[in-house]
Formats: C-alpha cells, sequence, structure tokens
C-alpha cells in the first residue's frame, strides 16, 4: 500500500510512501547515461538518459520503485492488487514487463506528452524477473512539471488517466477514486457554519471544517486525505521549506507499525518516503527509522558514466542534542 502525490511551490515537487511489511534492499541508485539498459524482450540500449531514484539491485540490474530522469521525469510504480492485467508478448508493439517499465520510459523521455506516446507501442507483458521474484500487480504515476497521469495495465489493455488532483494510490482504479472523492466536496479548511432553525451552531474546536475526512489507511482514504492535505496545504517557495511541507503532507497517509496487521501476522509500515524536485533533480528520503532528511543530487555525478552508483538507505535513528 503506498501514495504519491505532486507539489508545486516555486520548484516542482513528486514522491511517495512505500508502505510494505519487509524490505527489499532498496537503495538509492544513480543510473548514468552509459550504464547497459536490457530488456528482456526489447533489446539493449548502449545509452539512454540519466535517472537517480529507489531501487533494489538485483543481478546488477536496478529494480525501481520511482525515479527522475536528468529532464525531470518523474515516476511512481504502486501496487495495485486484484486490477493489474499483464499480457502474452504482441507483435508489433514494445513488450516490457512491469519491473522494466521505470527505466524504459526514463531513459528515453523527457516529457509525460513523450512518453504517453510511447506507452502507445507498449505491452505490459506477464513475465516475471526469476522465480524468486514473481510479478508484483503495479500501476505507475508519471509526472513532469506541468502534468501528471496514471496509467494501469487492466483486462482492457493499457488505460492512461489524467490526473487533475495529482494523487494517487492502490486499488480500486483510478476513475474510482476521482469519483470518490466527490463524496467529500463538503470538507473545508474554514470553520464550519451552521444554523438549526433560529441557533446558530458556534464550533467547540478548530478544525471542523474537515470532520469526516477519513482517518483510516485504506486506499480509498488515503487517497481523500491527501488530495485534501494537498489542496490545502500551505508552504513558502523556499526549497527546504517547500520539501518539509512535502513530508509533512505525504505524513498524513504513513503507517505507524502495529496499526496495520496482515493475515499473517506481520505489520505494514511506511519503510520509506520520498521527494523528487523535478527541476534541481535532487533525491530526497526518510526511513521509518530515521525521519532526518537525506538527499542526493544527480548534478553531482558524471552523467556520461558507466556504473551504478549505490548509496544504502539510512535507517539509524539520530538525534541532535541541544545541551
Amino acid at each position: 500500500m503506498c501514495t504519491a502525490i505532486t507539489y508545486h511551490t516555486r520548484d516542482h515537487y513528486f514522491g511517495r510512501t512505500l508502505d510494505i511489511e519487509c524490505g527489499y534492499g532498496e537503495q538509492v541508485v544513480m543510473m548514468p547515461r552509459g550504464f547497459p539498459l536490457s530488456f528482456r524482450k526489447a533489446g539493449k540500449q548502449k545509452e539512454h538518459y540519466a535517472m537517480l531514484g529507489m531501487a533494489a539491485v538485483v543481478q546488477r540490474c536496478p529494480l525501481y520503485f520511482d525515479a527522475v530522469n536528468e529532464w525531470g521525469l518523474a515516476i511512481a510504480g504502486l501496487n495495485f492488487p486484484g486490477q493489474a492485467v499483464y499480457f502474452p508478448v504482441q507483435e508489433g508493439k514494445e513488450n516490457i514487463a512491469p519491473y522494466e517499465l521505470i527505466p524504459y520510459i526514463l531513459g528515453q523521455c523527457k516529457t509525460v506528452d513523450e512518453a504517453l506516446e510511447r506507452l502507445e507501442k507498449t505491452n505490459i507483458i506477464d513475465l516475471p524477473f526469476s522465480d524468486n521474484l514473481p510479478l508484483t500487480p503495479l500501476h505507475w504515476m508519471i509526472a513532469d512539471r506541468h502534468s501528471s497521469v496514471v496509467v494501469e495495465s487492466v483486462r482492457e489493455g493499457l488505460k492512461v488517466h489524467e490526473n487533475p488532483i495529482g494523487v494517487m494510490t492502490n486499488s480500486p482504479s483510478f476513475d474510482y477514486h476521482l469519483l470518490h472523492l466527490s463524496d467529500y466536496m463538503q470538507l473545508s479548511n474554514q470553520p464550519p457554519k451552521m444554523r438549526f432553525g433560529s441557533k446558530g451552531m458556534k464550533a467547540y474546536s478548530r478544525g471542523m471544517g474537515a470532520m469526516g475526512l477519513p482517518g483510516d489507511w485504506s486506499s480509498a482514504s488515503r487517497f481523500v486525505r491527501a488530495a485534501f492535505v494537498k489542496e490545502h496545504g500551505v508552504s513558502p517557495d523556499s526549497e527546504l521549506a517547500s520539501v518539509s511541507q512535502f513530508f509533512h503532507m505525504l505524513g498524513a497517509v504513513s503507517v505507524p507499525r502495529g496499526c496495520m496487521q496482515l493475515e499473517d501476522g506481520h505489520y505494514q509500515v511506511t519503510s520509506y518516503t520520498s521527494c523528487m524536485n523535478l527541476d534541481r533533480r535532487v533525491y530526497y528520503y526518510t526511513t521509518y527509522e530515521n525521519s532526518r532528511l537525506s538527499a542526493v543530487n544527480m548534478h553531482r555525478f558524471k552523467l556520461d558514466g558507466a556504473e551504478l552508483k549505490c548509496f544504502p538507505l539510512h535507517k539509524t535513528v539520530t538525534v541532535h542534542w541541544q545541551n
């Protein structure tokens, strides 16, 4: 279970939470232009755009959860259980496995429009990475500085939804979430005003304009809650203030350990939260264990390199002692 959002102040931001019960060895991974990309059914790319994001590296292959490329195009893959459908190889199509879609798009596209053109020729295929890594049902949010879309491979084929809200969670499909959002049109960040007969009611607490905002961790409720805090979030436009606000907004949908127990007895938690500056190509993140911001700047690398650069996540609690 995960949540992704976009956010604009002076710069443009995109990021997500990853809510899981166990880690996959994820780390921040910089892929330069010269790192050879090999797709299972779509050939090889010796050169491509550089990209930076969160990935598990398996057999020298970065399996990205989310990433941004050197042009400021970003993608996040979120869980889509019970809805995602992958297909057999089709002639005349670019046949891409789900775990390949992020590098496939970011390696060749500068904008959402370019990504959509490429997706018209793309078929998401039913091909696991290995026997030990079966397919994960996914859908994707793609964003640049001007727009965002949601891409879902479903029974009817590959569907693309415009995303005017700039929010995505998990199943059901994106069109359901947009319709469900209309059930909460009465919510406000303003104090409520109401009369019953001749009696004017007075709010006994601040924040009552948002009464009815769902507080559980279901995908539908997280979508509404993320949309509300994003719509009403206010921040100075400096970099650190914007990034801080971004993490606070995703904090509204983060899952504390113990609050979501699974059938096998494990607990799902927000393993990490990311925020990508699409203008400056900086990747910020926090982990469940360490809420202090860490960051990797793409422009401090030689983009024409040929080797991955990996940064293990900071997962140790740090305290700034003031006495």
